[in-house]
């Protein structure tokens, strides 16, 4: 028999290998694939202990083939009844095209009146298509001019085990995660008593897929049905003696099983369903699963022993900002190179620019493929000796680098400079300091005791490695500059944002800290959300707004989280409004006014788009009035999308109706390119007042944002 087995790219030779393992030697590889030759038996052992491939596929008919009609011709030359019931069913997995067929459903469908129109002419009966569970997968290809119908042996890709039903967030395929233990050298390994341990393990694949391989058991054997189990040329007492031999080996391998397999991650619900999984493949009894963070990782807890780190860490794509996850890939090298002396680490990652700042060096890396993504497995030994540690002998921190001391030094300048205004007004939160260095392109608020560091993000030309490398002593600078421990610096990733993504949860801490602003009472969130609740450059224009209140009806439009109103009211504003589209930021809003003592029945929220919510206002209700704007925002709430330099006339004149005769409208935005229409709005009196709304902390930035008064005439 001609056989054809797919498989991910960059398997084929490892597929060639396994076969030959499994006996059967008349192989070639093929892009994606190994063709072969071989008995039944050699298909049935194949689907039942490849851990590499995808299908196994017999070839039923190859010719050549052009149009629609040769396909149904080409089609018809098999004997479909020798290959299933006159009822049965069939699923159609159809790829290519050629000049008469550009459509992949179309040549489904051609494929499927073929058979159909077969054995009805011969039966009166007709199969159906079932895309479950059919009785028979016919796999059909056609490429420049040729075509091969195959029925697929395997059913269900292969690399399917039936054993995991749950997965992370960017879960491996189990074909892959076998490649990769057999590029680590595992087999070998488990063969002598190895020890295995994957620190971000995640739903376990990688683990589940080592134990099948050390204790011999067939990849194949957890699964109800394959391709050729309802196929009329079944054998199935050939099956049934493979089966059996299989299951023979699975109880002598659990038996003799000695290596140690062990995992981590700090998602304890993750770990749950690794353990879940691990008790379906039959291996949960093998595999410790602990919940722990990578850089509360220590070895001593390990068994004793040189083995195999392996491990697919998150890569950016998907999970996370790249500058974030390089501090995650730093950390997994230091700890390799201080605690795993002798060990091999095998660090499998679709962005190489990653495992560039673990400080290894890999002795050899393979291309693989994770789906459509092109990756890299890099095998790194881990030298004997231990590397630098990052104390020096007298246990002081080591000294800051030519830049870090550089960015450490204006640090100490700007919080000079600001000290005695910072001690004069109780200030407890403001900006020490905002790209003044440009290769140190990161904005530095202090939060009391905490530092919150906002990178903005390079642009694309900027090697991410030397950007890294910058934002690496800008994290090692801060808490010997500022005298704090480096759980209190949190850093986040600045990019423009759009939509939705302008109030997209980075984390889901809660963690709230209090501060006082002019005797105010306002609530921070340093971890959950790229702002913090509290636009510190706004700082001067709310206690503006707080002098100005008293006795007035005060109107906040995009209110963020209410502290424009808060500082209203504590200036003895009569009421207080605050209107905005997020239901999140106005709850927040609500915890602001509780804090301070508020009613909340004279300080209300509207949960609206300001631009809408304006058009249905009858008449001036307002005495004073706050708008802030955000640049733009095409948010799913909004009826369309918002630009503040397009709309912003169409904002003011709707704020301005709502506005006193003697009231003042304080229009703000932080688009640095922003102009007024001073033409369009010539009914009112504008006076810029930008600079008398900058406190000291941001006259270095006089682009922050830009501030306007605006009176009736």
């Amino acid at each position: 028999m001609k056989l054809f087995l797919t498989c991910p790219k960059g398997l084929e030779l490892l597929l060639e290998e396994e076969l030959q393992r499994l006996g059967v030697t008349e192989t070639k590889q093929t892009v994606a694939g190994v063709q072969c030759q071989g008995e039944l038996e050699d298909a049935y052992r194949i689907c039942l202990w490849s851990r590499l491939a995808n299908r196994v596929l017999l070839p039923l008919y190859e010719g050549e083939a052009e149009t629609a009609d040769d396909l149904y011709q080409a089609v018809q030359q098999i004997d479909w009844l020798e290959h299933m019931r006159s009822e049965g069913t069939l699923l159609i997995d159809f790829s290519g095209q050629t000049r008469g067929i550009n459509n992949t459903h179309f040549g489904a469908l051609k494929v499927k009146d073929a058979i159909v129109d077969q054995i009805r002419d011969k039966t009166g009966a007709r199969p159906s298509i079932d895309k479950v569970a059919p009785d028979l997968r016919i796999n059909v290809r056609m490429h420049r001019g040729k075509i091969t119908v195959a029925l697929d042996m395997s059913g269900d890709s292969l690399h399917r085990r039936a054993y995991r039903l749950k997965a992370g967030e960017a879960p491996m395929k189990e074909n892959l995660a076998a490649a990769i233990l057999i590029r680590s050298g595992w087999p070998e390994r488990s063969s002598e008593s190895g020890l295995v341990f994957d620190p971000m393990c995640g739903s376990g694949t990688l683990l589940i897929e080592a134990a099948l391989m050390a204790a011999d058991i067939a990849p194949g054997l957890q699964r109800k049905r394959f391709g050729f189990s309802r196929w009329t040329g079944h054998k199935r007492d050939i099956w049934e003696d493979l089966v059996a031999e299989a299951q023979a080996r699975k109880v002598k391998g659990l038996l003799s099983l000695e290596a140690s397999l062990i995992g981590s991650d700090q998602d304890s619900k993750v770990l749950r369903a690794a353990r879940q999984n691990a008790e379906r493949a039959g291996v949960a009894d093998f595999i410790e699963f602990t919940t722990c963070r990578l850089e509360d990782l220590d070895r001593n807890t390990l068994p004793e022993g040189k083995g195999l780190l392996i491990t697919n860490p998150p890569y950016g794509e998907r999970l996370g900002e790249t500058q974030q996850l390089m501090f995650l890939y730093r950390h997994l090298g230091d700890k390799l190179k201080e605690q795993f002396a002798g060990w091999t680490a095998s660090i499998f990652t679709s962005n190489p620019d990653l495992c560039k700042v673990t400080g290894l060096r890999a002795e050899k890396q393979y291309k693989l493929f994770n789906g459509a993504l092109e990756s890299r497995l890099f095998i790194y030994p881990v030298s004997e000796q231990r590397a630098e540690k990052q104390m020096s002998q007298e246990g002081e921190p080591a000294p800051l680098s030519e830049g870090a001391q550089m960015f450490a030094n204006r640090l100490k300048k700007n919080r000079k400079q600001l000290a005695k205004w910072v001690k004069r007004d109780n200030i407890e939160s403001y900006r020490l300091y905002d790209a003044d260095i440009p290769e140190y392109s990161v904005a530095v608020d202090i939060y009391k005791d905490e530092v919150h560091v906002q990178e903005y993000a390079a642009p694309k030309k900027i090697d991410p490695v030397k950007t890294f490398a910058r934002l690496q002593d800008v994290m090692n600078a801060l808490p010997v500059t500022l005298e704090v421990s480096p759980e209190k610096v949190i850093l986040k990733q600045r990019k423009k944002q759009q939509g939705v993504n302008q109030y997209e949860k980075h984390s889901e801490t809660h963690r709230f800290k209090e501060i006082n602003e002019h005797g105010c009472r306002l609530l921070v969130n340093l971890h959950d959300y790229l702002d913090t609740g509290l636009f510190l450059d706004h700082r001067a224009i709310r206690y503006q707004i707080q002098k100005e209140a008293a006795g007035k009806d005060f109107l906040n439009l995009f209110c963020y989280t209410g502290t424009a109103s808060v500082h209203a009211a504590k200036g003895g504003a009569k009421s207080t409004i605050s209107v905005d589209m997020s239901a999140t930021y106005l709850n927040w809003a609500k915890r602001n006014l509780d804090l301070n003592g508020l009613d909340t029945k004279e300080h209300q929220q509207v949960q609206a788009d300001c631009l809408k919510w304006l058009r249905m206002q009858r008449g001036p209700a307002y005495d004073l009035i706050f708008m802030d704007p955000p640049t733009f925002s095409n948010s799913k709430r909004m009826a369309g999308v918002l630009d503040v330099q397009r709309d912003h006339v169409d904002l003011i004149e709707g704020a301005m109706r709502c506005l006193r005769a003697e009231g003042v409208l304080y229009f703000s935005n932080n688009y640095r390119r922003f102009k007024l229409d001073y033409d369009a709005l010539s009914e009112f009196e504008i006076e810029e007042i930008t600079q008398s709304t900058l406190d000291p902390d941001f006259k270095r930035n006089s682009k922050i944002h830009c501030c306007f008064r605006i009176r009736h005439k």
